[in-house]
């Protein structure tokens, strides 16, 4: 097979548009950020703010699937320096008002009031009580959650922190890190709480 170098020239010029100039990922980037505050504009609970990445977000961004050790550690250590205790020592509130924060999905989207409580939406993600029969799975069961575990104070400062952060326990987790970003106030943490070690709780009954 014969090619003349007006083919050969072609192909060449061909290739050379398929294959990615150095630094066309970095130009994407730029560009779909900047295309994002083109289009979003803040209103009630969602702020331009939320455009802006810490740093645990940008390391997750940058390793989606399983980040390297060293990451991890990165990733741990920056957020077990975000934890803190509840302010009064007190672990456990009312487990009927942790049931509905548990329940409830709304809150910090555009479309939610600003001025109501802001739900934990738990069911997104886990089986809590035996009796709820819609539930995601994309974290594990807390069906019987004390039953199981106990009580023990080394248990309850475990669970605080991970509603707190959960980052600090599991690097790059897709649980909301609801203390260190005021996504809950302490006092529904207690409540969230109550509802999975309250002996009387629907979670451990």
């Amino acid at each position: 097979m014969n090619f003349s170098i007006t083919h050969l020239l072609g192909c060449a010029a061909l290739l050379a548009g398929l294959i990615p100039r150095v630094g066309a990922a970095d130009e994407a980037a730029l560009d779909i950020n900047a295309a994002m505050r083109a289009s979003f504009v803040a209103k009630n609970h969602a702020g331009m703010a939320r455009l802006e990445q810490d740093e645990t977000q940008r390391l997750c961004s940058a390793h989606p699937d399983t980040p390297p050790q060293t990451v991890a550690a990165r990733v741990v250590a920056l957020n077990v320096a975000t934890l803190k205790p509840p302010s009064d020592g007190v672990y456990l509130g009312d487990y009927r008002q942790g049931e509905r924060i548990a329940e409830t999905g709304t809150g910090l989207q555009w479309s939610d009031d600003p001025a109501k409580p802001n739900g934990g939406n738990c069911y997104a993600c886990h089986e809590l009580a035996p009796q709820e029969i819609a539930y995601g799975t994309i974290g594990p069961s807390l069906k019987h959650y004390a039953k199981l575990r106990g009580s023990s104070p080394q248990m309850l400062e475990y669970t605080w922190n991970k509603i707190y952060n959960s980052n600090a326990m599991m690097p790059c987790s897709n649980m909301p890190r609801f203390g260190h970003q005021g996504i809950l106030t302490e006092q529904q943490m207690r409540d969230v709480m109550a509802y999975l070690f309250d002996a009387n709780s629907p979670v451990n009954q």
